[in-house]
């Protein structure tokens, strides 16, 4: 967001997920750390959807951004609960998965998953080779902008296949990340404040019945 500065706190989102600090100040550090996390997330995720759920320009017979980023209900936002896949599938899921991963500072993983998911669909053998040299100089490469947690041998497996790319260059990397999300990030989704407001379902103000 343009002219925002958030603090520059990184929550492991590794398996290796260490909690800073020790005893009460510790602990009063990390809630208050928490709550400012929360906070800047949900501006995050408000800036996010409206830019994205701006209208361009009209197509026919095809659904406007913003009826794709409608607000879910109660229901439907209780599907994402049920399994990781139901969330991705969803487009208001997706990104208020993706602004919640921007709270913890590992955005990067979602979107190497939705870089190999486009990457997996692409038919083109030229087009295949230069989006897999862009996936891993993004992602992958030592020192890389957005470098992935995977371990040093999958980086190794995919630098060698990317000499001849297939479909299946980052299929590994891919299983590992979203591994590493549905086990990690996904449950504290899921606990969020934000996560359990969309579940509330709305209270229905009952008037007192005539004598």
């Amino acid at each position: 967001m343009p002219g925002t500065v958030f603090p520059a706190v990184r929550r492991d989102c590794g398996p290796m997920d260490r909690s800073q600090g020790s005893g009460h100040k510790g602990e009063e550090k990390r809630e208050k750390m928490k709550r400012t996390l929360l906070k800047d997330w949900k501006t995050r995720l408000s800036y996010f959807l409206q830019n994205s759920s701006t209208p361009g320009k009209p197509k026919t017979g095809k659904k406007s951004k913003q009826q794709a980023f409608t607000k879910p209900s109660p229901e439907e936002a209780q599907l994402w609960s049920e399994a990781f896949d139901e969330l991705l599938a969803s487009k208001y899921g997706l990104a208020a998965f993706r602004a919640f991963l921007k709270s913890e500072f590992c955005e990067e993983n979602i979107e190497f998953w939705l870089a190999c998911e486009d990457f997996k669909k692409t038919k083109s053998p030229q087009k295949l080779s230069s989006k897999a040299r862009k996936i891993y100089t993004d992602f992958i490469e030592k020192e890389a902008p957005k470098e992935m947690n995977i371990d040093f041998q999958t980086k190794t497996l995919i630098a060698q296949n990317i000499q001849d790319a297939t479909s299946g260059c980052f299929i590994t990397a891919q299983k590992r990340v979203y591994s590493l999300m549905e086990n990690n990030s996904y449950p504290r989704f899921l606990e969020s404040e934000f996560y359990q407001d969309l579940c509330k379902k709305p209270q229905i103000a009952t008037e007192p019945h005539a004598a």
